[in-house]
């Protein structure tokens, strides 16, 4: 860790070159990683006696049960700063090397049933052990679920590409996912996808996207118009920003898609995935027993119900015509009225959760890295500030360090940490047999941070995708692969960089001293939120 006089001499001059308030508020930042760097190396060190004091050791390539299904908050983290004789030079400035927080990883695998306890069962990207980021593959029996964990990108591509038909989602995930998404674009497979992949995909184009930029201006306008100089919860601010994004470019701004109401309910169906997944590994009917499940299914009863009314307007021509409009006529083209409602309930689900949820958790640990790295923001603030001279809307196309910002936050904490498929016929994925029925996962989260693909992959390095050389194609998935790759990508994409480079010429972000831990179920999030110091520029 940097030493205190070594840091107090560089916030001292910070200071003198750009203020005092903005001198005290990274002085205060930089406490504050030291304070978390030491708490998380204890929390390590706890967290790996209590494993190694669990009976019931597996032999190697044992792995927690969150292997299994489509939804495993997270516990102690790891993250450092370190010494001031690891350096490199970015733009002139020297840079720390930083390593942002992770769970800990204990050398060697726990047993299986605590997968099902305490933090394990709450999140899919804890109790992992270091060998899983070594090696290329995993086999795991867990409750009946046979579950090939495939850590090779080589693999992956057989998964995703060279033999996507037959692996489709996997009937745990459908049950999961019916109550919120039914059989919509995300959940569906063979010609029913395909069909809804053609009718959706106009409306995701480069022209498409090009046509909503104004509304992601919009949006982030009316987000910083609510901020005051001071703490916020950035989490929440990225959720409310994304969500009316969505509302305004697929529902016509229809207000009851960006209400606190509708904010709390979708926050509570995704945390109420935990006891979901539990109930579904274990065969049980879907009936929550927890307050934590209870209000899960409140969530998911109001918000198909507030989509019900939303897709009625427009069924009825009650409002003027919008994205959602030409969904609903495509399908009433193609389906019966009864089935054609029901798809379009379904997709309007699905494009409202997936289409802000994913992309406000990338704008939200986008900008916990900003604040942990000061003179990094300070670099891209400045090219922000010079690309929106050149006009407010197509600003993410003059980007290009923030850009290569963005997709190595996205490596490091991937929007959706993991994803499985389901082999419908017998097959071979390279050495390793695979039954119909066998469940495939693929893990962003591993393969983002795996020793034999990337070079010091815990750490962040804004230049590392700078160039592509010697990179696999199925390596970096923050969007999934092959032909199910997100229809949404390139929105979501536009999107956060238009966001944050607005974000980033008007306010400054420090950290808070807030420990900030992993958590994810379906998607990853920041521990109980992440409240960051906003400063006015």
């Amino acid at each position: 860790m940097v030493a205190r006089d070594d840091q107090a001499a560089k916030d001292q001059l910070l200071a003198e070159r750009r203020g005092d308030e903005q001198g005290r508020g990274q002085a205060d930042a930089r406490d504050s990683v030291g304070r978390r760097s030491e708490v998380n190396e204890a929390a390590e060190v706890s967290d790996q006696q209590h494993d190694r004091q669990g009976p019931g050791e597996l032999s190697e390539g044992a792995e927690p049960a969150a292997a299994v299904g489509a939804v495993p908050q997270a516990g102690d983290q790891v993250g450092q700063a370190v010494p001031d004789d690891h350096r490199t030079v970015v733009a002139a400035s020297v840079a720390h090397r930083f390593v942002p927080p992770h769970p800990p990883r204990p050398e060697k695998p726990v047993a299986t049933w605590r997968g099902f306890f305490g933090e394990r069962a709450r999140t899919s990207v804890y109790g992992w052990s270091q060998r899983a980021f070594e090696i290329d593959y995993l086999k795991r029996d867990i409750l009946g679920f046979r579950v090939h964990i495939l850590l090779d990108p080589a693999l992956v591509q057989h998964v995703l590409l060279d033999n996507a038909a037959n692996y489709v989602k996997p009937d745990i995930v459908k049950t999961l996912l019916d109550p919120i998404i039914g059989s919509g674009l995300l959940t569906s497979d063979g010609g029913l996808w395909r069909e809804q992949r053609r009718i959706v995909a106009a409306s995701f184009s480069p022209a498409a996207v090009e046509a909503q930029r104004a509304m992601f201006v919009r949006a982030a306008r009316e987000a910083m118009a609510r901020w005051s100089a001071g703490r916020h919860d950035m989490a929440a601010e990225a959720t409310r920003t994304t969500m009316t994004v969505i509302a305004l470019a697929l529902f016509g701004g229809d207000a009851r898609l960006t209400s606190d109401a509708a904010m709390a309910h979708i926050a509570a169906a995704i945390e109420g995935f935990s006891e979901a997944r539990m109930l579904a590994l274990l065969r049980l009917p879907q009936f929550p027993v927890t307050p934590k499940g209870r209000a899960g299914k409140r969530g998911q009863v109001f918000l198909r119900k507030t989509l019900a009314e939303v897709v009625d307007d427009r069924w009825h021509g009650r409002v003027e015509p919008d994205f959602l409009t030409g969904v609903i006529d495509a399908l009433r083209q193609r389906f019966a009225d009864g089935e054609a409602r029901a798809l379009a309930i379904d997709n309007a689900a699905t494009f409202y959760l997936a289409g802000h949820e994913t992309t406000a958790n990338a704008i939200t640990w986008a900008s916990y890295l900003l604040a942990a790295q000061p003179e990094l923001q300070e670099q891209l603030a400045a090219e922000a500030q010079a690309a929106l001279d050149g006009g407010a809307d197509d600003v993410a196309e003059r980007v290009p360090r923030l850009r290569l910002f963005l997709n190595e936050a996205m490596r490091l904490y991937p929007p959706v940490p993991r994803f499985d498929r389901q082999a419908v016929a017998a097959d071979r994925i390279g050495e390793h047999g695979v039954a119909p029925g066998d469940i495939v996962s693929i893990w962003p989260w591993m393969l983002h941070r795996h020793r034999k693909y990337w070079d010091d992959p815990d750490a962040f390095d804004v230049e590392r995708f700078a160039g592509r050389e010697g990179r696999h194609r199925f390596q970096y998935l923050p969007f999934g692969g092959g032909p199910r790759t997100c229809v949404g990508a390139q929105f979501a994409v536009a999107e956060a960089l238009t966001i944050l480079a607005h974000w980033l010429v008007a306010w400054r972000f420090a950290e808070a001293g807030h420990d900030v831990r992993v958590a994810g179920m379906v998607t990853l999030r920041p521990k109980g939120g992440l409240p960051l110091i906003l400063q006015r520029r």
